[in-house]
């Protein structure tokens, strides 16, 4: 099995290094990591300016671009590869709720599956003192159970690990993408010479109380895993929204009217 490995913390990340060093045990490993942190940078794509590659090891490479550059370099040509999996990780902190949309742990493997590659994103729930021991074992047992049952169409794996020995994991729960309150994420300061900046940031966001969350499972001791699909269609929007009328007609003669007399 050729799989692939890229991150949106670095080249240099521990966390990286840790995936590669576990998924090594099921096949052959090619990383393709960004050249430095990447964290928020979402599903972009590099468009207005050339990106350059360096080789750091046999299988492993930096870019100086976004974790979605890294894979789609990666996966339309930059290795002569066919590749079976994508994975992406071993990220230190969650991704959960409405940071799944910030991510670039998640926006890595969301390329993967836009391009046609089962893909899975792991991240861990902690910030210091990461056990990546746990993420590891977790990382070749998704990795395994793709490889033998696949992926529904046009989606992607999300898996969050609590941060605690494999002995005090209490199973593995499928939920549902969370929800979180954000409030006062922008702090603003003064710099020496009166100008005004800004530090997105602020306080912790708080979740909302939903059962079946990504969220409720690792806060419970669980592994979760949250199926994220391409379509962001909010299908039961639609037949509401068909409902409504849209005066095309009024608004597009009106403009005409105002040609003619200008």
């Amino acid at each position: 099995m050729n799989i692939l490995i890229s991150n949106d913390d670095g080249i240099h990340a521990q966390g990286l290094r840790a995936l590669a060093d576990a998924l090594s045990n099921l096949g052959e490993v090619w990383v393709v990591a960004p050249d430095r942190e990447r964290s928020a940078s979402g599903h972009s794509l590099t468009l207005n300016r050339p990106l350059r590659v360096t080789k750091v090891a046999p299988t492993w490479f930096t870019v100086d671009g976004t974790p979605t550059d890294c894979v789609a370099l990666a996966l339309m040509g930059m290795i002569n590869r066919k590749f079976d999996l994508v994975a992406s990780g071993i990220n230190i902190g969650g991704n959960m709720g409405d940071d799944v949309t910030y991510s670039g742990t998640v926006s890595a493997a969301f390329e993967a599956t836009l391009l046609g590659l089962p893909a899975f994103a792991l991240s861990v729930v902690a910030r210091r003192r990461v056990n990546f021991t746990t993420a590891g074992l977790v990382a070749i047992m998704v990795a395994k159970l793709i490889a033998k049952h696949g992926l529904p169409s046009n989606t992607m794996l999300n898996v969050n690990v609590p941060n605690c020995r494999p002995s005090a994991i209490k199973g593995v729960t499928i939920t549902q993408q969370g929800r979180r309150r954000y409030d006062d994420i922008i702090v603003r300061k003064v710099d020496p010479r009166g100008k005004a900046y800004y530090w997105i940031g602020g306080k912790e966001p708080t979740w909302e109380p939903l059962e079946d969350s990504d969220y409720a499972a690792v806060m419970a001791g669980s592994i979760s895993i949250t199926p994220l699909h391409l379509d962001l269609t909010n299908s039961s929007a639609v037949e509401e929204l068909q409902g409504w009328e849209f005066p095309w007609n009024d608004v597009s003669s009106t403009r005409g009217r105002r040609r003619a007399t200008a």
